[in-house]
């Protein structure tokens, strides 16, 4: 498997109470509200949608770095080590952001 199962599962929890669909994407799972991304799990950790007005409080999270797809930087979007990402006060923390920014997306 190309991604944690027990980093995915953790995230399956935190969102257990929200209207979340999982779908394979980016060679990893990513996991949608209203048809938006929010997060996902992938071989070297996990990642965010923090939105770009939100990516210097989720930067200054420990662990967190700029999402680099093909070596170009995504704008919006942050990588989380994983253990980062086993931590429950950082990954709250970046999950917040995540959610407060996709909350204010149109649904897809």
């Amino acid at each position: 498997m190309p991604w944690d199962e027990g980093l995915a599962q953790i995230l399956r929890d935190d969102l257990a109470d929200l209207p979340i669909r999982e779908q394979k994407m980016f060679g990893g799972l990513c996991f949608l509200m209203n048809g938006n991304m929010l997060c996902g799990i992938h071989k070297g950790g996990a990642l965010f949608r923090v939105g770009k007005p939100n990516m210097g409080a989720a930067l200054a999270v420990p662990g967190a770095g700029p999402m680099r797809f093909t070596g170009r930087p995504m704008g919006g979007i942050i990588e989380f080590s994983p253990e980062a990402t086993a931590d429950d006060q950082r990954r709250g923390e970046v999950m917040t952001l995540a959610l407060a920014f996709v909350k204010t997306l149109p649904a897809k």
